[in-house]
């Protein structure tokens, strides 16, 4: 796999410890990117579409448990291996209208591919080898962005499977994923470490879970406190992308479906509830910021 021909930014998803919403902030930055998050940031004429979508692929490897397959609401879709690989799962940028039909919102796209997609049944375990692994991944080189949710940890099968992207793909850097709670940053410190030892420039730091917006009088409660990622993110002189609270409506989104644009009753023909929800949930407007920030770090020149 050669530079020139891989998507033109790499970025992965990072977290110290698992359960911090790392797959909810991967599947929502690459929506935010497909419906145009950050072109006012970007310097480049080309990474977004005329109408301000991009192209965008999110690749879930989280041995862990992929679970970005049912948050895109694509999870009972079945892949197919093309003349080059596996061929991505694709969902265009939607948003649902005053009938509760999706209709394309841009012209982004996205496309999904998951090591889920590959198991048979969902309990099965998973087994990740080379060859299928770069099947995986072929169908991605081409694209303005990928995003990758990686499994959580720093050990030395996390540091086998970066390294192993980072080969002859131009990782353009991490975007480190923390709760507000104290045990959540020491984990953050060792992702921070775990970058400077592999050579991963940080994008920045999200604080996910960082209070709860009341969907009834749009007060927020900070139930587990607040400010320890943009605190690390000081310490470190890293960037700070924001604060992500906790939206109630995200489980029902997910749970749900709403039919696509031109559906007739019982075809099946329909788009995931969060991909449809998304631009008018209670977090469109803070990844639009995150997403800004984040391009805006691509391009800065001289930062870590």
């Amino acid at each position: 796999m050669s530079q020139t021909s891989a998507a033109e930014n790499v970025i992965l998803v990072l977290s110290g410890k698992g359960g911090v919403g790392k797959s909810t902030v991967s599947t929502s930055l690459s929506l935010a990117l497909a419906l145009g998050g950050g072109a006012s940031s970007n310097n480049s004429n080309t990474a977004v579409g005329s109408r301000g979508g991009a192209k965008v692929g999110i690749l879930d490897i989280d041995l862990t448990g992929p679970s970005v397959p049912r948050i895109l609401g694509v999870s009972e879709h079945r892949v197919h291996q093309g003349s080059k690989g596996w061929v991505p799962v694709q969902r265009t940028a939607a948003v649902s209208n005053a009938e509760g039909v999706a209709t394309a919102a841009t012209e982004g796209s996205l496309g999904c591919m998951s090591i889920g997609f590959l198991l048979k049944d969902k309990g099965d375990a998973v087994i990740w080898r080379g060859p299928k692994k770069t099947a995986m991944i072929r169908q991605f080189l081409q694209g303005h962005y990928l995003i990758i949710d990686t499994p959580p940890g720093t050990g030395d099968e996390h540091i086998a499977l970066v390294e192993n992207l980072r080969e002859g793909w131009n990782v353009t850097g991490a975007v480190l994923v923390t709760t507000p709670q104290d045990v959540s940053i020491a984990d953050v410190r060792k992702e921070l470490s775990f970058c400077n030892k592999v050579g991963i420039k940080v994008l920045g730091i999200v604080e996910n879970m960082s209070g709860y917006v009341c969907p009834h009088c749009s007060e927020c409660t900070n139930l587990f406190s607040k400010g320890g990622g943009e605190a690390l993110a000081k310490e470190h002189n890293l960037p700070f992308l924001g604060y992500i609270p906790i939206d109630p409506s995200l489980v029902s989104m997910i749970e749900s479906n709403v039919p696509a644009e031109g559906a007739t009753p019982g075809d099946g023909n329909t788009v995931g509830g969060y991909v449809a929800g998304f631009p008018e949930s209670g977090v469109y407007e803070v990844f639009q910021t995150v997403t800004e920030r984040m391009i805006a770090n691509i391009h800065a020149k001289g930062s870590k």
